[in-house]
């Protein structure tokens, strides 16, 4: 190749299915490697299957791209190309590396004619940048079509018309894609043309090892946007996936990775997808956010009822932030049995359910909590915070037993088993409601 060529890589999805992390892994690579360069990033949907292809999927897949932040250079629609396949079909006919085949139909609605290959049943060979040098014999794939009609290309075609004309240098893709790489290369040395330079990365793989495609264990890219995670998680945990950099720093943004991207660190077995994982990196990410972008990303998903509440929902922000690996688990939170169900109604509870495991005297219930609405009534309005409350109730709990004091006092303020420490709790709820409810459960253990 001319190493003064510029760099241009594709992403060419066929627009059959929502744009899932299989496909966008190779976009990312492909995205990276011409950014890092300073070349041409091109998006071709690939929409000659009429019958699969749909409007609805390709606007999925550049909505995606938009979401996560890789913008392209050049777009193109194959459907919009037709006459162009057309010269080159004619083209490879008139030179006769092409024909029209008669065709015996097996079945109803088979072509009584296509248009082959004309194979000329030898080796061929291309250096892979991840694999290393790859042959292929030809003869076994005989004469393949590469036209159901002078007005129907089939994929193999109009791939290699496309990179061709579009000056593609560098083709990265799947390793699915390798059995298709001979019958390319036949069809670029048909037609005049140099083949690009291949990449072919390892395929991403469910927990099963079975390959993730759009018909099983895929999940969409909008997705997970609706599921409330942020793009800039996905490029990093979805760059990690079969690539790692030298230094071996998991957290890295868009920028890092596109200055320490290389192809000889892409390795060549497949690369396990973990959702797991994925929340890791997007609870790494949440943590970086300030408070008002926080505050801002997850009001998408707070309740209706707790936005009318401006003082209780910025306290329960503060709580949130350190709960959720995905704005998405933010309403599970609030729902009835979620762990602060209780922010919207105190639940239903025994008197039973109030008394410390260890030492389950109403008596002695009663009186904590007393004391603990004693503490609680003593601070001023103004500094009624978290920290605050704890300071106020902490020394009566050591003295008495932390669990014969906290557990009541959380207990009467949330009436949950599972639900944040009393103090955080207090503090959500608000002084005269925390009040109350201790009360209440005065009156429920009298």
């Amino acid at each position: 190749m001319d190493e003064q060529k510029k760099v241009v890589t594709r992403f060419a999805p066929s627009p059959t299915g929502l744009f899932h992390a299989g496909s966008y892994r190779t976009a990312l690579f492909a995205y990276i490697f011409a950014r890092q360069n300073n070349g041409k990033f091109i998006l071709r949907i690939e929409d000659t299957d009429k019958m699969r292809s749909t409007k609805e999927y390709e606007d999925n897949i550049i909505e995606s791209l938009k979401w996560l932040g890789l913008s392209y250079d050049e777009f193109y629609r194959q459907s919009d190309r037709t006459e162009i396949y057309k010269k080159y079909i004619k083209k490879l006919i008139d030179s006769g590396h092409a024909y029209v085949s008669e065709e015996t139909p097996k079945e109803a609605g088979d072509r009584a004619e296509v248009i082959r290959f004309k194979n000329p049943n030898k080796k061929v060979a291309f250096d892979d940048l991840i694999r290393g040098k790859i042959e292929f014999d030809t003869t076994e794939l005989g004469d393949f079509v590469i036209a159901k009609s002078i007005d129907e290309p089939v994929f193999h075609l109009v791939n290699v018309v496309d990179d061709y004309e579009m000056g593609m240098t560098h083709i990265i893709r799947g390793e699915d894609h390798i059995s298709n790489t001979p019958r390319q290369i036949l069809i670029f040395e048909a037609i005049g043309a140099k083949p690009p330079i291949y990449a072919h990365i390892p395929l991403l793989l469910g927990k099963d090892r079975s390959k993730l495609s759009k018909r099983k264990g895929a999940i969409s890219m909008t997705e997970y946007r609706n599921r409330g995670f942020l793009p800039e998680a996905l490029v990093n945990y979805m760059a990690l996936l079969g690539w790692h950099p030298a230094d071996d720093i998991e957290v890295l943004s868009l920028e890092q990775i596109i200055k320490d991207f290389t192809l000889d660190r892409v390795q060549k077995a497949g690369a396990i997808f973990d959702e797991e994982k994925l929340q890791w990196f997007d609870r790494q990410y949440i943590s970086k956010l300030s408070d008002n972008d926080f505050h801002s990303k997850a009001s998408a998903f707070i309740p209706e009822w707790l936005k009318t509440d401006s003082v209780r929902l910025n306290r329960c922000i503060v709580l949130l932030r350190e709960k959720v690996s995905s704005f998405g688990e933010i309403p599970k939170l609030f729902e009835a049995d979620g762990e602060l169900g209780f922010v919207k109604e105190l639940k239903s509870y025994t008197p039973d359910m109030l008394l410390w495991k260890k030492n389950p005297s109403k008596e002695a219930a009663a009186a904590n909590l007393k004391q603990a609405s004693e503490s609680l009534e003593a601070i001023p309005d103004d500094s009624f915070t978290a920290e605050s409350i704890k300071n106020s109730i902490w020394k009566y709990a050591e003295e008495k037993g932390k669990g014969d004091v906290l557990w009541p006092l959380r207990m009467a303020l949330t009436g949950q088993d599972k639900s944040p420490d009393p103090f955080n709790s207090a503090f959500i709820l608000g002084k005269v409601e925390s009040l109350t409810r201790i009360k209440y459960a005065l009156e429920k253990l009298s």
